[in-house]
């Protein structure tokens, strides 16, 4: 088993960050088949796999996000904390903390056209840490 993080700057708001180049520099140096396994902590974020083309992730992925939680809404969560982001909570619980993609020959074994990415939700800029986890 070998750990590895990954430190990401976001700009919040629906961010939609390709994380592939930075597991890339990780996945090169690891021998053999097994499973990379990505954890990201917070509640206002999420890990998924998308082709990350600007179509998708300017256009349709945003507009998801809006129809599924819009950001203009009435949440219980922003009553009881006086903040803004009961929507990024949200989004972030449907969409997932934790990823698991298969490596072989120092690389990920994704499609061609699919990137992991990373989603950050909340209403402002953060700093997103991502554990990853190799198991061969």
């Amino acid at each position: 088993m070998k750990r590895f993080f990954l430190d990401v700057g976001t700009n919040g708001g629906g961010d939609i960050v390709d994380l592939s180049p930075l597991i890339a520099r990780h996945t090169k140096e690891l021998a053999g088949d097994g499973l990379l396994h990505l954890f990201i902590g917070g509640s206002t974020a999420a890990l998924t796999t998308i082709e990350h083309e600007p179509g998708l992730v300017k256009h349709d992925l945003p507009a998801l996000f809006k129809r599924l939680a819009p950001d203009d809404a009435s949440y219980y969560h922003e009553q009881t904390w006086h903040d803004d982001n009961g929507h990024s909570h949200l989004l972030a619980s449907v969409f997932g903390a934790s990823l698991s993609v298969p490596f072989g020959g120092g690389k990920l074994l994704t499609g061609e056209w699919q990137q992991v990415v990373l989603i950050d939700f909340d209403t402002r800029p953060r700093r997103r840490k991502i554990v990853c986890t190799a198991v061969v």
